[in-house]
């Protein structure tokens, strides 16, 4: 008889980059109300995974400069092992999710989690975040600053660049 899989939580960190900035600033500055400035990652296999413009990073959960998380969603579990899930990463890093494909409005950290999350348990992360950049760019200031927008790179310090020759085999 064959043994179950083992079933391996998966969480979403949620950080906001303004720090309560947006939500009080954006109404003036875009005629909306934004909530926050969105940064996410996965949590899975006892790591936090998130992409930035120096490629796909991972650290201890909460392992970053940016501190603990503003909030956790729970995605549920994945049957998904810890060497398949190294594998997949290392095949992302190398295709869709190198650094130099870093874009802030098209192809970021929430981009990847969304990607990372649909692959371990066939959900998408909440759409206030994944559609954020299209909330931005739907205003008149939005459009005047993307030039400057699209120009910025986002790599959270504090963790390291993934590579699977990092200690694994």
């Amino acid at each position: 008889m064959e043994e179950p899989l083992a079933l391996h939580p998966v969480k979403l960190y949620v950080y906001d980059l303004s720090k309560g900035m947006a939500r009080r600033l954006s109404p003036l500055m875009l005629g909306k109300q934004l909530d926050g400035i969105w940064h996410t990652s996965i949590i899975v296999h006892k790591d936090e995974f998130f992409y930035g413009s120096g490629g796909i990073s991972s650290c201890a959960p909460g392992g970053t400069l940016l501190g603990p998380p503003d909030s956790v969603v729970d995605l549920g579990n994945t049957e998904v092992t810890e060497e398949i899930f190294l594998e997949y990463l290392s095949s992302l890093g190398e295709s869709m999710f190198r650094g130099e494909s870093y874009n802030l409005f098209e192809h970021n950290c929430n981009t990847f989690s969304n990607e990372v999350a649909q692959f371990l348990t066939g959900k998408k992360i909440p759409s206030y975040i994944t559609d954020l950049p299209a909330e931005v760019l739907s205003t008149p200031f939005g459009q005047a600053l993307r030039p400057l927008l699209d120009s910025i790179q986002i790599q959270p310090p504090g963790g390291n660049t993934f590579s699977r020759h990092n200690g694994q085999s």
